[in-house]
């Protein structure tokens, strides 16, 4: 009895205490709503304009595009209409390859070996572990909803697909590591191409019906032995896009050895340290533009599009999987374990990374997206430079979590409308390939058409049934680049939590040094986010 009554008053003071926080919390939301004044909106709406502006500018683009398809505009008028977009597409691609090179070497070189080994040990578990959790939401929704329930007879095709063996793609992942040219490596990709080539082969034969057969004509016999056979062979080609891998191998050895060289290698250490400030300035330049260029992609996509009557019953369901897929990974998913392992609210974090997240909804690419993924990490979040840096170019190449679980689902899609059961050892073949798919898809628009090719491949799936998916493909790839870089931008936030006490401890160990490197009025030698406050007064007054 005494136990009861001892136990009695906890639950009760508990409730107590949780309904005297709910009415302090209460309370102060109450008194800041009403100490709000007019100069707090104003200054609220001059820190966000870029958001604010960015998300009118997406709804003004689906509202002008949905009312400019009845005038059926021509090709070329809608190339015409769409070409603010294609401006802000051209500017923003031109400033990743020197943004990838620049702040991967930066950001290395700022670090020791073992901290950037244990970053890098940090981000590629990260990847990792995100992109196979796509992959296994991707085959459940598939699975669960089934989507392709009956017949492919009916449904609309576009487009064609380019063959393309595994093995060979993959072989072609680990050339494009290897540039054996870094300039040729800053526009064109290697790729295996297919040709038709015959070959003499000689058929054996027995030597009576030989020695027969040249007594009684010796061309018989010389057609009997040597026949043409006609083969499809792989032939080294190559393909128009920066190689965003090439470069991140390069850039990331490149910083190491920069880094390890101490007091010679300062030059170059001050020279993309100041690169990098460059081009982020021309970022900030660029994103006046970007609302403008959104509204008008968005807007002549939506004016392109085929007539909506093409997507039948199964790839309206399809449709549907795919976006409640994509939802609970980017809603549910990454921001549960962002959470989890920093004890932080993942919403004031995704909350600084809208203008990124919209971006990346207009350009339907993430490499595009990269130079605003940078501002709003380093100047709305606060992320350490030297992790964003490193993060960032990384997850841009390698890390597509959207896309993975995009060609799983895809895949099992596109078996369930053959009406092909696919057992246990084929499904687990689908999340290894898709896993492993995904890490070759370049930061380009509708890249994950190419890889899927890969994944039907690995399972016997007839590789043509793509172009039934391609009507809406424009759709999902916008989506599934959205949370790509929202995966990307999570993941700079995880490992820098992770980094914080490697990143303290080469901040006290490089004190000295940067004493004496501000004495010297030098504003790009030190990237760490302390001394942030420093480098403009610093470039200022030297100009």
């Amino acid at each position: 009895m005494t136990k009861g009554n001892g136990e009695d008053p906890k639950p009760g003071s508990r409730m107590e205490r949780i309904q005297q926080g709910v009415r302090k919390r209460t309370l102060l939301a109450k008194k800041k709503v009403q100490s709000i004044t007019k100069d707090d909106v104003k200054s609220y709406l001059m820190r966000n304009a870029f958001v604010l502006f960015t998300v009118v500018a997406v709804i003004l683009g689906v509202i002008l595009g949905f009312s400019l398809r009845s005038y059926k505009m021509s090709y070329r008028e809608v190339k015409y209409f769409s070409f603010p977009g294609e401006l802000l597409m051209r500017m923003l691609q031109m400033l990743v390859l020197p943004l990838i090179v620049s702040s991967l070497v930066t950001g290395i070189a700022a670090l020791d070996s073992k901290a950037s080994g244990k970053m890098g040990v940090r981000a590629v578990v990260y990847y990792m572990s995100t992109t196979i959790i796509a992959v296994l939401i991707g085959i459940i929704i598939v699975v669960i909803i089934h989507p392709g329930k009956g017949t492919k007879e009916n449904m609309h095709r576009e487009g064609k697909i380019v063959q393309v063996t595994a093995a060979d793609a993959f072989l072609d992942l680990i050339r494009n590591m290897f540039p054996p040219n870094l300039v040729e490596a800053c526009f064109k990709q290697f790729k295996t191409n297919y040709e038709k080539r015959k070959f003499k082969v000689t058929i054996p034969s027995n030597d009576t019906s030989t020695v027969t057969s040249i007594i009684s004509n010796v061309s018989e016999a010389m057609e009997a032995l040597t026949r043409m056979k006609e083969e499809i062979v792989p032939v080294p080609g190559s393909v128009n896009g920066v190689n965003a891998l090439g470069l991140v191998v390069f850039s990331i050895s490149f910083g190491l050895v920069i880094g390890s060289m101490r007091e010679q290698g300062q030059a170059l250490k001050d020279f993309f340290d100041s690169l990098n400030e460059a081009i982020m300035r021309l970022v900030a330049l660029i994103m006046w533009y970007a609302p403008l260029g959104i509204l008008f992609l968005i807007a002549g996509k939506i004016v392109e599009m085929e007539d909506m009557g093409v997507i039948g019953g199964q790839l309206a369901m399809y449709t549907v999987t795919v976006i409640i897929g994509l939802l609970i990974h980017a809603v549910i998913v990454l921001p549960l374990l962002y959470f989890v392992i920093t004890r932080k609210n993942p919403w004031v974090f995704i909350g600084g990374l809208i203008q990124a997240l919209v971006t990346a909804l207009g350009t339907s690419s993430s490499s595009a997206t990269l130079p605003v993924t940078f501002k709003c990490l380093e100047e709305i979040n606060g992320v350490d430079k030297r992790v964003t840096r490193f993060v960032l170019p990384v997850g841009a190449t390698i890390n597509m979590d959207g896309t993975a679980l995009y060609e799983a689902l895809a895949a099992i899609f596109i078996a369930q409308v053959n009406n092909f059961d696919l057992n246990f050892g084929q499904i687990i073949t689908i999340s290894i390939t898709a896993t492993a798919a995904s890490i070759g898809a370049a930061g380009i628009p509708q890249a994950g058409l190419v890889t899927m090719v890969i994944v039907l491949t690995s399972v016997g799936l007839p590789t043509d049934d793509i172009t039934l998916i391609i009507a809406v493909d424009w759709f999902l790839d916008r989506l599934r680049t959205t949370t790509n870089v929202l995966g990307d931008s999570i993941g700079a936030g995880i490992v820098e939590h992770l980094s914080r006490h490697e990143l303290k401890n080469r901040d006290a160990e490089m004190g000295n040094s940067v004493i004496e490197e501000n004495e010297m009025k030098k504003p790009y030698q030190l990237i760490s986010q302390e001394n942030e406050n420093e480098k403009p007064v610093d470039s200022e007054t030297k100009m």
